[in-house]
């Protein structure tokens, strides 16, 4: 946590107890999301004999980058009648702990998406290959035909292209228009992409040997 967690009391005596499960829940949130920005925690007594719920009041407010805000929260007249603060306290984090796990969730899925999007825009195979002038095309997933020059293919491996080999590329605007840079070969369509890889590459729907 880049700040340090800040816990206040208010009418409450503050015992050992009470700090240290405080303390493992804040941990047990950590576990969850490890980039948490900030954390508050209010804990008050709001009444001695309230009429229903617990005297307690507990709130909790985090900050998540980019921008998130979440907040849980139980008061009073909520839950049991004379609800001691521990039990306020559990409920309140595994309030603050559901939301947390469903926010990470759906990062966790929009960095996988934004991954899969970029590998399918710099994945690409080789169609047409003119050997002795040094050049030739390769043809992305979404059907787009780029050029690509001897000279960006890595490692001198121009002499190692056929027709059909699989490649990773950047791409950059050349004198007439896209072109391929830093074309690097994965391997041939269908084939893992090396030893220690089990993502395999899959050809374009209309492609044929």
């Amino acid at each position: 946590m880049k700040i340090p967690p800040e816990i206040t009391y208010r009418n409450v005596d503050k015992s050992d107890a009470i700090d240290t499960l405080v303390h493992e829940k804040i941990a047990k949130l950590e576990h969850i999301c490890n980039y948490i920005n900030s954390c508050h925690i209010a804990i008050e007594k709001i009444h001695e004999r309230p009429r229903s719920g617990s005297p307690y009041r507990v709130r909790i407010d985090l900050t998540v980058p980019p921008g998130h805000e979440l907040a849980a929260e139980k008061n009073p007249g909520e839950g049991i009648q004379y609800q001691p603060l521990d039990a306020v306290i559990r409920e309140t984090f595994d309030a603050m702990r559901q939301q947390l796990a469903k926010l990470t969730q759906l990062q966790r899925a929009s960095e996988q998406a934004n991954r899969y999007e970029e590998a399918q825009e710099n994945t690409a195979f080789v169609t047409k290959l003119f050997r002795e002038d040094g050049y030739g095309f390769l043809k992305t997933l979404d059907g787009r035909e780029i050029y690509f020059h001897h000279n960006s293919v890595l490692h001198h491996d121009f002499d190692r292209l056929e027709i059909g080999t699989g490649v990773h590329f950047s791409q950059e605007e050349g004198e007439e228009g896209p072109q391929a840079s830093t074309v690097k070969i994965v391997d041939k369509p269908g084939v893992r992409a090396g030893k220690s890889s089990e993502t395999l590459i899959e050809p374009p729907l209309d492609w044929q040997e």
